[in-house]
């Protein structure tokens, strides 16, 4: 049996795991990266990277390009059909990047993956990690192919279903929403602005109407029960029966679809031993906010800077450090999307007092500042 060394194992080619292994590589360490699915096989859920994201990754130099090939959108507003009831506006916030940045997941990991390779690093597929142990000077995996890899510290960034996180017995609680949520990337006509992602509230569920580059728009919904490949009429009579009313968003075609449930849900630690977790592996939300990709990518930066550390000397015990920073924000990211999709999702009785609150707190310039902060990520600073 052969057996490979490195310094960081990272498991999952993602977002997560591309970021950290070129933040890794910026800083002269090579990692190894491994992924289940072969290369083109990754779906494209996320679509959204914010402020606070853009600033962490002009380290590593994938910053410019990404803005190049994103939709700017400087607003964000939620609404109740054609009412609404809070605007909120990144213009004014102090970044570089005062816009929510609209870009397939795709096309990220994409950018992410060349820089990684221009670099001098590589992704190793389709690989599957079958077992796992660890001791006082590293972590030994076991991949599908019969051969080992041995590695100072490995890094799960196999998402929510993490065979890592399962492996070194890491907690992973929270719960389940009962709706499913469908996801199509179409192109429409009518009302559908080309720079503001919509949230639209509505008893029967949430949908978000967002811009992406090419003339597409991003359309996720929370339904009873999604079907695997919406189709034109599927997504049509989500809109007519959510979105705006007095100009119709009109369907004209479904370039991709999908399907999938939505966990809330926090690790019960980040770091077990030489064993670390990182994005959707260690936090699961709803896609409310678009909070997901970012708050991985932002874990990725940060570890980055304490694995480094370890690597080059440092006191191991500062890789604490990270799960204790990491571990809060991601609790507070849970918790804003589930606020978020309870409160789109509230009953028709309940509805008018819902809207009265939000509009009303939607007068209150402070409370939009909190939560453009917060919806940039600029508040985690």
């Amino acid at each position: 049996m052969s057996t490979t060394t490195t310094d960081v194992l990272i498991v999952g080619a993602g977002p997560t795991g591309l970021t950290l292994a070129t933040a890794l590589a910026v800083r002269g360490i090579w990692a190894t990266v491994v992924d289940r699915q072969a290369a083109g096989d990754n779906t494209s859920r996320a679509a959204v990277v914010h402020a606070r994201t853009l600033e962490v990754l002009e380290g590593i130099g994938v910053a410019d390009l990404l803005v190049r090939l994103g939709v700017h959108a400087p607003r964000f507003t939620i609404r109740d059909r054609d009412r609404i009831l809070v605007p909120v506006s990144f213009d004014n916030l102090p970044t570089r990047y005062p816009y929510t940045l609209m870009i397939s997941q795709a096309v990220a990991e994409a950018a992410l993956l060349d820089r990684l390779v221009e670099l001098g690093g590589q992704v190793l597929r389709p690989l599957t990690v079958t077992d796992l142990a660890q001791d006082d000077q590293g972590v030994t995996a076991r991949l599908d192919d019969g051969s080992e890899l041995r590695a100072r510290y490995l890094v799960g960034a196999d998402g929510m279903h993490s065979t890592i996180r399962e492996r070194a017995g890491i907690g992973f609680h929270g719960g389940v929403y009962g709706e499913s949520f469908t996801l199509a990337d179409v192109r429409l006509t009518g009302a559908a602005p080309g720079d503001e992602v919509i949230l639209y509230f509505s008893p029967a569920g949430l949908v978000v109407v967002a811009p992406l580059p090419g003339g597409i728009h991003r359309i996720v919904a929370t339904v009873g029960s999604a079907p695997e490949h919406p189709d034109v009429d599927f997504v049509q009579a989500l809109l007519d029966d959510r979105g705006p009313e007095r100009e119709r968003a009109i369907v004209k075609e479904v370039v991709w679809g999908s399907r999938f449930r939505v966990h809330h849900r926090l690790a019960d630690a980040y770091r077990s031993g030489r064993i670390l977790l990182a994005g959707d592996a260690a936090h699961a939300h709803s896609p409310a906010g678009g909070q997901g990709m970012n708050t991985g990518m932002q874990d990725a930066i940060a570890l980055a800077e304490t694995l480094a550390t370890a690597l080059n000397g440092g006191n191991e015990e500062l890789l604490n450090s990270y799960g204790a920073i990491r571990r809060p924000i991601a609790r507070q990211v849970v918790a804003l999307a589930d606020r978020l999709t309870r409160l789109a999702t509230v009953g028709s009785r309940l509805r008018p007092l819902r809207n009265t609150l939000l509009s009303l707190l939607a007068c209150i310039p402070s409370f939009r500042h909190r939560l453009a902060w917060r919806l940039s990520g600029l508040a985690y600073r």
